[in-house]
């Protein structure tokens, strides 16, 4: 991929604004840039990225009438959301973070999509486990599509072997691809290059877009937007966390 000026950032709501005005301006930036596309705002899901955010943050969009949260780590999830989905059993909750296989059972039981399958390990872990449980969430395969050493996911060009296995040996149903472009990079080469992997593998999903450039990933394609920053302002993300995902 080659490096280019990233473009500009979506609309920001104020610094000091409150969690009502941030959902309500990110609603309509992903409406406006639906509309552009020619898409139907409703085809886009907006996923709240909560990780790391207090519980009194969470309960705020919930009350304005978000649904749908992101979470980067199993153990923090459990810890929020257990007793909130129990409150608001109508919550969809997305693992957006690396799942170790260790963790594969509390995240059966807790999430309802992981998004970031990234490894043959994984989806037989994942398989027997939904198996044992007796229920899967949707899964969506991560893609590294800057081949970058350093995270994780499966290098574009190995994704339909990928995804074949996931069906054929694990018999897995993958609902879509998942994907965060290098930093460095302009996202436009790396979100048309998912939605073309997603398209080329007749799958619905296409989880792309963070708070600094949702609005372009709606325009290519996205169905997923995991934006965090946006809706709960900034935050202080501990030094061993994962890549930012929001």
């Amino acid at each position: 991929m080659t490096r280019a000026s990233k473009p500009p950032a979506p609309p920001a709501p104020p610094a000091d604004a409150d969690i009502a005005t941030r959902f309500a301006t990110v609603r309509g930036v992903i409406d406006t840039a639906a509309r552009a596309a020619g898409r139907d705002p409703a085809a886009v899901t907006l996923v709240a990225v909560s990780k790391v955010q207090p519980v009194e943050k969470i309960r705020a969009a919930l009350a304005v009438g978000q649904r749908v949260f992101g979470e980067n780590r199993v153990q923090e999830a459990k810890a929020k959301w257990t007793e909130l989905k129990a409150e608001y059993p109508d919550v969809e909750l997305h693992l957006i973070g690396p799942l170790q296989t260790n963790k594969v059972k509390d995240a059966v039981a807790l999430f309802d999509v992981i998004q970031t399958v990234d490894r043959p390990r994984l989806a037989e872990a994942l398989a027997a486990e939904g198996k044992r449980q007796g229920r899967l969430p949707r899964l969506l395969v991560e893609v590294n599509t800057g081949e970058e050493p350093q995270k994780a996911g499966i290098p574009p060009a190995d994704v339909p072997d990928f995804l074949a296995a996931c069906r054929d040996t694990h018999g897995l149903d993958i609902a879509g691809l998942m994907a965060i472009p290098p930093a460095e990079e302009e996202p436009a080469m790396h979100f048309a290059l998912l939605a073309d992997l997603a398209r080329k593998a007749g799958l619905a999903q296409v989880s792309m877009g963070m708070s600094g450039d949702y609005d372009l990933a709606v325009r290519m394609g996205a169905t997923y937007v995991r934006v965090g920053t946006a809706l709960f302002g900034e935050r202080a993300a501990p030094a061993h966390d994962a890549p930012e995902a929001g």
